[in-house]
């Protein structure tokens, strides 16, 4: 059985600047790790401590993994002043990341918002490799302004595809925008789907998760078939902390993957 407190020692490879706040650092750890996309590895650094972070890459490349992080606070302040040959440690992957054997044959609904682009990044190109499989790949995606859009280049690669329905928005645009203003609920209308069988993934912060969700459901998707990202509040990464308590599960070990049904009924979910 794997030991869940075993790290990996992981050199810095290079680091991107993708917004005022956000970085991606590539890593080689000295072993290859496989994870599934919505998993989420515990990042440490020496007397920085540790904190979880979703990859950001393809889970089909196993020398290297990105992750992508947003400064908010003491620790990720100092994560985003390592540089290339700096090391950190990996522990992981921990949790349960996305069903994906459960969207082949179906039309699948992806919305991501801000820093949830990261993660959702993994998952789209688990999508991309088996797109020959699904009914239907539907992106709709936004975030506050131009400048705060991560990954901007590669998305509008995703959007010359032949096999992705994709739409970006901001909610508020600038001279270098071109595309759609408003909150990523504002282009979630007009998609020819069929939304009792649809399979719907969201993926932000908690406000546009909370607002989005509700957007689903008036369109008619159904609970279950919602899928969400509750990465909140997370610390040891196997349920013994207590800090991503929902209801009866823990969001470290029994997600970060929720579908709406699963805590629906439970207090502060969005908080």
């Amino acid at each position: 059985m794997k030991n869940p407190y075993r790290s990996i020692e992981a050199e810095v490879l290079s680091v991107t600047t993708e917004t005022p706040t956000i970085k991606t650092f590539l890593l080689k750890p000295k072993e290859e790790l496989t994870f599934k996309p919505g998993q989420f590895m515990e990042l440490s650094a020496p007397g920085l401590g540790e904190a979880p972070f979703t990859p950001s890459s393809d889970s089909e490349i196993k020398e290297t993994m990105e992750i992508t992080i947003v400064k908010v606070g003491k620790v990720t302040d100092e994560i985003h002043k390592l540089k290339p040959g700096d090391t950190v440690g990996l522990r992981g992957p921990l949790g349960k990341g996305y069903p994906m054997i459960r969207f082949i044959g179906q039309e699948v609904l992806v919305i991501g918002g801000g820093v949830g682009l990261a993660p959702i990044r993994t998952l789209m190109y688990d999508l991309f490799h088996m797109s020959d499989k699904l009914s239907k790949l539907v992106y709709r995606g936004g975030c506050r302004n131009p400048e705060e859009l991560i990954f901007r280049k590669e998305l509008e690669g995703w959007m010359k595809r032949d096999d992705i329905d994709m739409v970006l928005t901001v909610d508020e645009g600038d001279d270098t925008w071109n595309g759609p203003v408003g909150l990523v609920t504002t282009i979630m209308d007009g998609i020819d789907m069929n939304y009792s069988r649809v399979k719907a993934v969201v993926c932000g912060p908690p406000i546009m998760m909370k607002f989005a969700t509700f957007k689903l459901k008036e369109l008619g998707v159904r609970d279950r078939n919602i899928y969400l990202s509750m990465e909140k509040n997370m610390s040891c990464g196997f349920g013994k902390c207590g800090h991503c308590r929902i209801g009866p599960y823990y969001c470290c070990k029994d997600g970060p993957v929720f579908t709406y049904d699963m805590i629906r009924d439970f207090p502060g979910i969005w908080d």
